[in-house]
């Protein structure tokens, strides 16, 4: 008998087999994570069951019912619900693609040899992700006021009459949307610029050999390597796009006439102004199934592509 196999024997006889040791090494990691699952059980886990409970039922004339599904079944007579999906449409099929195309165009761009200055640039760009939303939200509300605010005097210089930014339903979104791609356009290409990084430069130098010009390797090579990073980006953003709240609150407080009502925001006009925290339950709820169908969407969709 080998020595190997005799501490084996020796160690099981003891109780030291390599199961209990596993266990005795295990001990310290648990309480180590301890603390986090308390806390990941008391702000997360209890709110997010308490919510789907509250949404159940029903508070009126300070008597709380128990309603069932009724509050999931007003979500679709409300029209106000409507309105705000509409504008959660918008953003997803026009801002999301738009601020997409801008990070790729962007990344690509400062991931070129020839580009000088381009830590400084980079800087630049991810600025605005770095300010605080209310801060942000608050300068182009001032910059887009109608009377006096730096857009309206800048294109009054080339003589075009002001525009009602804020007051208008078709400029608000505008204005929405262009604040959003703000401010979120950086953020996207730096982690564009890291996949970007990471292609092998063999794959560039063996589409040069085969005469591929810069269309075809963009389209042929960066693109097809940068779909994990582009459907990481993607579902984020459309997450965003759907909890879009401080933006819209503080530029527009989602009018004019709701043209820029959200879902958060009406959840937010439900739960805390009208008090109706059962029926904000069934909208919290609503806006997680809808994020979860979008989501599995977009993986489905990738992966086909892969």
């Amino acid at each position: 008998m080998t020595v190997s196999g005799t501490t084996a024997r020796a160690r099981t006889r003891s109780g030291q087999g390599p199961r209990t040791l596993g266990r005795k090494l295990q001990r310290p990691g648990l309480l180590f994570t301890l603390p986090a699952l308390v806390l990941f059980g008391l702000f997360f886990a209890y709110p997010l069951l308490a919510s789907l409970w509250q949404s159940f039922f029903a508070t009126r004339g300070g008597v709380t019912t128990f309603v069932g599904l009724a509050q999931y079944a007003r979500l679709f007579s409300d029209p106000l619900i409507g309105r705000s999906l509409g504008t959660a449409g918008i953003l997803l099929l026009v801002q999301v693609p738009l601020m997409m195309c801008l990070a790729v165009g962007l990344a690509y761009l400062l991931n070129q040899s020839w580009l000088r200055f381009k830590t400084g640039f980079r800087v630049l760009h991810f600025l605005p992700a770095v300010t605080t939303l209310v801060a942000y939200s608050v300068v182009f509300r001032v910059m887009l006021a109608t009377d006096g605010g730096a857009v309206n005097q800048m294109i009054g210089l080339v003589g075009m009459a002001p525009i009602d930014w804020l007051n208008n339903e078709t400029w608000a979104r505008v204005a929405l949307i262009a604040s959003i791609t703000w401010r979120w356009t950086g953020y996207n290409m730096v982690i564009i610029l890291a996949g970007l990084q990471a292609i092998p430069a063999e794959l560039y130098e063996a589409a040069r050999i085969d005469g591929a010009g810069r269309w075809a390797i963009f389209t042929k090579i960066v693109i097809p390597q940068l779909r994990p990073v582009l459907l990481f980006t993607g579902v984020t953003s459309t997450i965003g796009a759907l909890q879009l709240f401080d933006e819209n609150f503080i530029l527009t407080g989602g009018g004019p006439s709701n043209a820029t009502l959200t879902p958060v925001l009406y959840l937010y006009e439900v739960g805390f102004r009208q008090f109706d925290f059962g029926y904000a339950s069934a909208i919290a709820w609503m806006l997680v199934i809808l994020t979860g169908i979008i989501s599995i969407i977009q993986f489905r969709l990738t992966r086909e592509k892969s």
